[in-house]
């Protein structure tokens, strides 16, 4: 067998096995896998560096399929290198329940995906934070330990969606050149051709955007493989226009929009077999084109090996540190920091705005953690996000730890996944917290896939006041606390913050919000070494047997405790309740939850959010006092008065129910 003809044949093993998997699931993308399969097969066998045999080592070269509908491509190629978790039963479970090969690559489910992807877009943001970070890593501990590559594959659908210019706006600013996104240029979407609905000239918009781009044929693998030794060397990133035919080799149904989204069907297969000079049965391949396959996987295993003896080679304080970093724990001089901090702020009992509380926090934090990574989109003196000493992160000083992510809130959090994904760092971002709703799909991811990223969301309320309802988030807690998996923190002063944030940091396979106050808020809490928002609520004032219980978080706990103080002087027992994360809460034992919530004869929750949620803690009577329409323009306090949030409302609430 020729050269060629074994090359040919390793990227047809990708196509059958593409065919025949989604087939028998009957449903599936057959035609992005076929068409990119030369692509991959290049890619995998000859560019990039990676070793099956140790999937997480932190030098491998990162490969993201941003056009997720294709993940048989993804999923063949793993199988064909070696990776031991992906084998050919995987490969037939195809898209059937608790299956590695889900619909859509799926962080954590095998091994060599190394991230979720599936609304289009995300995957080339994700490959932004990867490059990112590992730009950062290299300044931090240098190129001998680390120096890899960051590959994405994206298909039109990816361009389209508007994550993908915030995405290689910010790439092309910081001259992230060892990132090199490969098109799948092959002209159709589902609805069918793309000039149906788009006629952007791609290679013009990347280049406006700061990218090296270049053009190949997506069939031929010589040239494909020289395009991308061409493109490593850029001093920017780049793009590859690789022009394919989606479904290639199917007869009738290559080329279309048919071959997008839907099995080919028995007979269409069996066409394409021939085509291809494929005759072996359905999920068979011959051991000559696995045994490539095979060989080509361990072609790294020098590298890695040689990478090992490196850091095996530096003083022992360093490989710590680096292991420590890169298994996302935190250090003992951090737990030592905080406790210190928190102490200052019980004996100062400051009335900052949490925004400002979350600023001096990370004072103290970045200071103890090297791995902090941090930014705003354009926010930064309204967010508080930048320490003190923190210098940028930019094309020329990549030592730096601060990144100017400009107005692009959707690209910083899908960035921040992709930096959270590639490890080492331990990414946050900021914006207004209206803006969650530019964020959520990538906040969502974030939490889906379990990963450390850290969401800075100030000005978390009506309280905002003069920006009026555009900026005024009303069901946005709500909302947020409404996906799976992720940590809204809303903490009512300096000392919840500082303990919120070090929850955050904790939570290695959770996301957090910071949910934070543009106003100053007083101080109730006095230093404990216990952080007592780890149970999401606890009782800030009175005892357990009262007869009025007020639940309260951020701003509003102090609403709620000039409540108490009122229904206190007409002889009623109240204890109030500060509540900074549901879901830490709601995870607590039955009998703490009983404990705190109590068997009063009246409930309360103050927020100035919308009442969703708080549902659960108030029974059958239980008030609410907060929003239940948009916010408006005026100064703050004034907001709160006009919309009932007040000391006199909760005290009207509680009466009404004895």
């Amino acid at each position: 067998m020729t050269d060629q003809a074994k090359t040919s044949a390793m990227a047809n093993a990708i196509r059958a096995l593409t065919m025949d998997a989604v087939q028998k699931a009957n449903i599936g993308h057959p035609g992005m896998p076929m068409g990119a399969a030369d692509i991959a097969t290049v890619l995998f066998t000859k560019i990039m560096k990676f070793d099956p045999k140790a999937p997480n080592w932190p030098d491998r070269d990162r490969f993201i399929l941003s056009a997720g509908h294709g993940s048989m491509l993804l999923y063949s190629a793993l199988h064909l290198l070696g990776y031991e978790d992906m084998t050919m039963e995987d490969i037939k479970d195809f898209r059937q329940l608790g299956a590695k090969t889900a619909g859509h690559p799926e962080y954590g489910h095998a091994s060599g995906i190394e991230t979720t992807t599936g609304p289009l877009g995300q995957g080339i943001a994700n490959a932004v934070g990867m490059a990112m970070a590992e730009a950062k890593l290299a300044a931090d501990y240098g190129a001998d330990l680390v120096d890899h590559y960051t590959y994405a594959i994206a298909g039109d659908g990816c361009l389209m969606e508007g994550i993908s210019q915030e995405a290689i706006a910010l790439a092309g600013h910081l001259k992230l050149n060892k990132l090199i996104v490969i098109w799948d240029d092959n002209d159709i979407t589902i609805d069918g051709a793309v000039s149906l609905s788009d006629s952007t000239d791609q290679h013009a918009r990347f280049r406006a955007s700061g990218w090296n781009t270049l053009s190949v044929d997506g069939h031929d693998q010589d040239a494909i493989e020289k395009v991308l030794l061409e493109a490593q060397k850029s001093d920017k990133p780049t793009l590859i226009a690789a022009k394919t035919v989606i479904g290639f080799g199917a007869p009738t149904k290559a080329g279309t929009s048919a071959a997008h989204g839907a099995p080919l069907g028995e007979e269409e297969i069996a066409g394409a077999r021939k085509a291809l000079g494929w005759d072996h049965p359905p999920f068979v391949l011959p051991n000559d084109v696995v045994d490539a396959w095979r060989l080509a996987g361990l072609r790294s295993t020098k590298h890695r090996t040689a990478w090992e003896e490196r850091l095996a080679a530096k003083d022992a304080d360093f490989k710590a540190e680096f292991d420590r970093r890169e298994n996302g724990s935190l250090p003992t001089s951090f737990k030592k920091a905080v406790t210190a901090f928190k102490r200052e702020i019980a004996d100062e009992k400051p009335k900052w705005a949490t925004r400002v509380a979350s600023q001096k926090a990370l004072n103290v934090i970045n200071g103890v953690l090297p791995e902090m990574f941090g930014g705003s989109a354009d926010l930064t003196g309204s967010n508080n996000t930048k320490s003190g000493d923190q210098k940028a992160f930019t094309a020329d000083d990549r030592s730096g730890s601060y990144v100017y992510y400009g107005i692009r809130e959707h690209g910083m959090a899908a960035a921040m996944n992709g930096i959270a994904l590639h490890g080492g760092l331990a990414p946050y971002g900021g914006t207004f917290m209206v803006f969650t709703d530019y964020c959520r799909p990538s906040i969502r991811l974030s939490a889906l896939m379990g990963i450390r990223s850290i969401y800075v969301m100030t000005h978390d309320s009506i309280g905002l006041g003069e920006d009026g309802p555009t900026h005024q988030p009303v069901e946005h807690l709500a909302a947020l606390r409404a996906i799976p998996n992720l940590n809204v923190f809303r903490p009512a002063d300096a000392m919840e913050t500082v303990e919120c944030w070090e929850l955050s940091l904790k939570a290695k396979k959770t996301p957090s919000i910071l949910a934070l106050t543009r106003q100053g808020v007083p101080a109730f809490r006095e230093a404990t070494e216990e952080n007592r928002c780890a149970k999401g609520a606890y009782t800030v004032s009175g005892d357990n047997d009262a007869e009025i219980v007020l639940f309260a978080s951020g701003s509003e706990v102090s609403v709620a405790m000039d409540a108490a103080k009122e229904l206190e002087k007409d002889k009623h027992s109240v204890r109030v309740v500060s509540v900074p994360c549901m879901e830490l809460f709601d995870a607590q034992s039955a009998d703490y939850r009983k404990e705190v919530i109590g068997n009063a004869k009246a409930y309360v929750a103050v927020e100035a959010g919308i009442e969703m949620g708080w549902q659960k803690y108030l029974g059958v009577n239980g008030k609410f006092v907060g929003m239940s329409t948009f916010g408006a323009s005026a100064p703050g306090n004034q907001l709160f008065e006009h919309f009932g949030i007040t000391a006199k409302v909760v005290v009207e609430a509680a009466k009404s129910q004895l």
